[in-house]
């Protein structure tokens, strides 16, 4: 007879959820350096049409990916506190989001 409390492997879907919330936050972060200095908007130029978004994009969902991958190889098969990961995630989210939002960023970006 199996307990009613048996942990389920939710690994794999809090690396998902977790590699979701660094991808925000990437963007949020990349976004304000590149709006904040000529030097990394130069660099976050992948695509001269579109100026620094094509790298704060493009590094951004590579990011996501990579820490989606590593966090799924890590936790794969196992149980984590998902409550935890949720939180963490929802906070580097909501930091992410605020990073884009124009005001915050004019008030970061001292302009």
């Amino acid at each position: 007879m199996s307990s009613p409390r048996e942990a389920v492997a939710n690994g794999a879907a809090g690396a998902a959820v977790l590699a979701a919330g660094l991808g925000c936050f990437a963007l949020g972060l990349l976004a304000v350096a590149g709006d904040g200095s000529k030097a990394v908007a130069r660099l976050l130029t992948f695509y001269r049409p579109t100026g620094p978004l094509s790298g704060v994009s493009t590094i951004a969902i590579l990011l996501w990916l990579a820490a989606w991958i590593a966090g799924n190889r890590l936790w794969r098969g196992k149980t984590v506190a998902i409550g935890k990961v949720s939180g963490v995630a929802f906070v580097l989210l909501a930091l992410g989001l605020l990073l884009t939002f124009p005001p915050f960023e004019d008030l970061l970006l001292g302009k």
